[in-house]
């Protein structure tokens, strides 16, 4: 009977024991605070609920492919998107089969047309440059395109000022690509456009916004370009 005193303690102390062992389970420990204690709660309104997740968690965002273009390219095409420059602030992006090719981050682009010429067959760079078109020189742009091998194709993203220093030849070598408006492109237009050595007809890939004062979208200069699309690969033959 002595030893009821003794046994009754020591049961006390086993109880609080236990009691701050669950507590402190249930709290994360120190500092833990009550989130261990809601994360029961989520788990057990997810578990009862699981037809109403997308509810409670954002959707997931639409799949991206090759350069960002919403759906993917057939086989044998090449994915592609060109986006010209905005005013004379924001440098033009060409990316091809999610490379990019030219853009401010690769410091290889420049104020007048931005020029990447691409194996048609491979889809691999032949070279990249950038041609000021308000005080550099045409006759290096000249010796840029006149020696084009057939089937090469060329992206071209306006910066700035496209056609000050464009001459007659200039413009005749890119209407030879397949370009409807290097005829009439005239100062700080904007302009994307893909074209290719050896085409028989007008390309399908080309946007031109005119200069205009009346529509421009920044102050002297009108709205930067965006063009994407699918390109066929040149046959080796071709």
């Amino acid at each position: 009977m002595r030893l009821a005193g003794p046994l009754r303690i020591v049961a006390l102390i086993i109880t609080m024991g236990l009691t701050w062992i669950l507590v402190t389970i249930l709290l994360g420990g120190p500092g833990g605070g009550l989130p261990r204690i809601q994360q029961f709660f989520t788990s057990d309104t997810r578990a009862r609920h699981m037809g109403h997740i997308c509810y409670h968690y954002s959707e997931p965002r639409a799949r991206k492919y090759k350069c960002g273009l919403p759906q993917p390219c057939p086989e044998e095409h090449l994915a592609f998107r060109i986006v010209s420059g905005a005013a004379n602030v924001i440098g033009p992006k060409i990316c091809l089969e999610d490379k990019m090719l030219m853009s401010s981050i690769k410091d290889n682009v420049g104020r007048g047309l931005n020029i990447a010429l691409v194996n048609g067959v491979s889809g691999e760079l032949l070279e990249a440059r950038a041609f000021d078109m308000w005080a550099g020189d045409v006759n290096d742009l000249l010796k840029f395109i006149r020696p084009l091998h057939e089937g090469t194709l060329v992206f071209v993203a306006s910066y700035d000022d496209p056609a000050t220093k464009m001459n007659e030849e200039t413009r005749k070598l890119f209407s030879e690509l397949g370009s409807r408006n290097a005829k009439e492109l005239a100062f700080r237009d904007s302009w994307v456009f893909v074209g290719a050595k050896g085409v028989q007809n007008k390309s399908p890939f080309e946007q031109h916004v005119k200069n205009s004062k009346h529509t421009n979208k920044y102050e002297g200069w009108p709205e930067a370009l965006e063009m994407e699309g699918c390109i066929p690969r040149r046959s080796m033959a071709g």
